[in-house]
């Protein structure tokens, strides 16, 4: 019985793990984007690089990293209320 509740854990974990790198990586990306597009059309100091660089350093930083890291906590409450209200 143990061994299955491991197996899930484990399972869960690594599949959450791909999800929040997946979206991780998406993110970045659009932010990316957007600092390049805003860049290319005008009104920006500097060169672009420096410009780009000094984006993603605030990204790195911001809000939105750090609610990505839900994925890992919503569906892990979830399952937990799911199997207390099922048993109790």
């Amino acid at each position: 019985m143990i061994f299955g509740w491991i197996r899930l854990a484990v399972i869960g974990f690594v599949l959450l793990t791909v999800v929040y790198l997946l979206v991780s990586v998406y993110s970045r990306s659009v932010r990316r984007e957007k600092l390049e597009k805003r860049f290319d059309a005008g009104g920006v100091e500097g060169t672009r690089d420096a410009y780009i660089d000094a984006g993603m350093t605030r990204y790195r930083g911001s809000l939105r990293r750090r609610l990505i890291l839900l994925v890992y906590i919503i569906p892990v409450l979830t399952t937990v209320v799911t199997i207390y209200f099922v048993n109790y």
